[in-house]
């Protein structure tokens, strides 16, 4: 029994690291190195916050 569950949670286990090797590939070549390392995100956090003394 307890051969089987290693089994199953070792090809989960290549499922997972098959699939973030996919979407790695998908997002380097989808989206150019400029947009990846960009931080837009905290452009806008910086330009709604509001300083309060």
């Amino acid at each position: 029994m307890w051969t089987l569950i290693e089994y199953g949670a070792w090809a989960l286990s290549a499922l997972f690291a098959l699939h973030m090797i996919y979407d790695w590939y998908r997002t380097d070549t989808t989206y150019s190195e400029e947009v990846l390392t960009s931080s837009r995100e905290g452009e806008i956090e910086a330009m709604t916050e509001e300083h309060r003394i």
